[in-house]
């Protein structure tokens, strides 16, 4: 299956697995990587009308990534999907049951870049979820075995790792300096026809498709992506990498002309982070905010459509502290300044927790400013980029949690992995594991850390009631 996200007349839909963060073992060496490109802009189409020379550079360094992953197949009734009893009957009878069906495997395909000449590779973190099994395909033929670095699914991206040496890079560009009608090529394996080049330009910048919560400011080009592009190259024309290609907007799943690239002063952020200590740390000014609509302007005295409106303040957080309120709107953080609420999000999410940033609030018609101190972003099992398990893509218990009042709220469940064998549900809330209270995935990484090869006992709140729970190890 060709790995890239489909958003189908608005809907988010993974080519090959759905939101979530894979994650194994990190190198804690730093990795060095190119200092991204200053400079002007593209320059304009050759004289005699190609890239060959652009394309020959970057090809080599943009490589085919196939993934292996195991599904747990619905249980099928032996009439196959459609059981001609259960429309009158349901399924009453011990002959008309369910049957389980034995897992089976799905392969991925998307594509790499690479960054470092020692085999650090870029990709997306749907081409390569809850894989098993990742393997590097380069332009000269050879394939290698890769290892996860670590991933991040706010930001759909992924580190992988190949024992090579003298591999072709591309170098970073630096995707702050791209201009809108730059001309931009997409480099990756669309379908799995082979390596592919294809020309465009960047056709806006900061686009955000609505992916819940993920970070996203997106590059937007015209240059023709397709499932399998995923984790792909978007380069200028000084052949340097501005964009790791992840979705298409598209009513069908065929290209037309709307693709989205994650820019790559964010990709390096993020691999920076994932390389040297396996986690994306992102600051937390604690804040809800929303849009900024003309009427909206026109009612707080706003000069113009800018900034992001505060709806609520979390009690006791960097902003409540700061004297941040309610109707507040921020308009500039540190001087530079917000264009919005997605724009917010993603400047606060660059900052290091702990650092002490300036807010420039509008409020009763006037400027005014404030100091707050951020803090740090929970990072739940589903974003949780340091999990040693192979089940990694759900946390070691194979869930997705979100912090709750009491503990840890179970928002999915692989269905894969053990919890879901034990029983743990959507909605269910964890308290302990192992007696330990859990607040985080830190506590609950600590917690699995006391099993000692026994199923981890786990009390689970579901509704008005507690139980416990045994959940065994994972295999690996």
């Amino acid at each position: 299956m060709q790995s890239t996200r489909i958003l189908m007349v608005g809907a988010l839909i993974a080519g090959s697995a759905a939101a979530g963060s894979l994650a194994t073992s990190h190198v804690p060496a730093p990795v060095v990587l190119a200092a991204p490109a200053t400079g002007v802009a593209s320059p304009a189409r050759p004289a005699d009308g190609g890239y060959a020379d652009v394309v020959a550079k970057v090809a080599p360094a943009v490589v085919t990534v196939r993934s292996q992953r195991v599904l747990k197949v619905a249980d099928q009734s032996p009439f196959g999907g459609q059981d001609p009893f259960e429309e009158f009957f349901g399924r009453q009878f011990p002959g008309r049951r369910s049957q389980p069906q034995p897992p089976r495997r799905e392969g991925a395909l998307g594509s790499g870049v690479v960054v470092t000449a020692d085999g650090y590779i870029l990709t997306n973190n749907h081409v390569v979820e809850g894989s098993r099994q990742v393997e590097v395909e380069l332009t000269d033929g050879r394939t290698m075995k890769a290892t996860v670095v670590g991933a991040d699914a706010p930001s759909d991206l992924a580190v992988l790792k190949v024992e090579a040496k003298s591999l072709p890079t591309l170098p970073l560009g630096d995707s702050d300096n791209v201009r809108v009608g730059d001309v931009a090529l997409a480099v990756g394996n669309p379908l799995g026809v082979g390596q592919t080049v294809t020309m465009g330009i960047v056709s806006a910048k900061g686009r955000a498709t609505g992916g819940g919560d993920s970070y996203e400011d997106f590059l937007q080009t015209d240059a023709p992506i397709n499932q399998g592009n995923s984790g792909g190259a978007l380069v200028n024309t000084r052949g340097e990498l501005i964009g790791i290609n992840s979705q298409i907007l598209s009513p069908s799943g065929g290209n037309i002309g709307i693709g989205f690239a994650i820019p790559s002063n964010m990709a390096k952020n993020v691999m920076d982070q994932l390389v040297t200590v396996g986690a994306v740390h992102r600051g937390m000014l604690g804040v809800t905010v929303q849009g900024i609509s003309s009427d909206l302007a026109g009612s707080l005295g706003l000069s113009g459509v800018k900034g992001a409106l505060v709806s609520a303040v979390s009690d006791g957080g960097p902003a409540d502290k700061a004297g941040v309120r309610r109707g507040d709107v921020i308009v500039a953080i540190d001087g530079q300044a917000v264009k919005d609420s997605n724009s917010l999000r993603n400047m606060v999410s660059r900052l290091k927790p702990g650092s002490t940033v300036a807010l420039t609030l509008f409020r009763g018609g006037q400027e005014r400013q404030v100091a707050a101190r951020l803090a740090e972003m929970p990072r739940t099992a589903q974003d949780d980029s340091s999990a040693p398990t192979p089940t990694a893509a759900r946390g070691a218990l194979g869930l997705a949690l979100q912090p709750g009042d009491s503990g840890l709220e179970v928002t999915s469940v692989d269905p894969s992995g053990p919890a879901a064998d034990a029983g743990i549900r959507v909605g269910d809330v964890l308290e302990e594991v192992n007696g330990a209270p859990v607040r985080s995935s830190a506590d609950v990484r600590s917690a699995l850390g006391k099993s000692r090869g026994k199923p981890a006992l786990v009390l689970v709140r579901r509704g008005e009631q507690t139980l416990y729970v045994a959940v065994p190890e994972r295999a690996a």
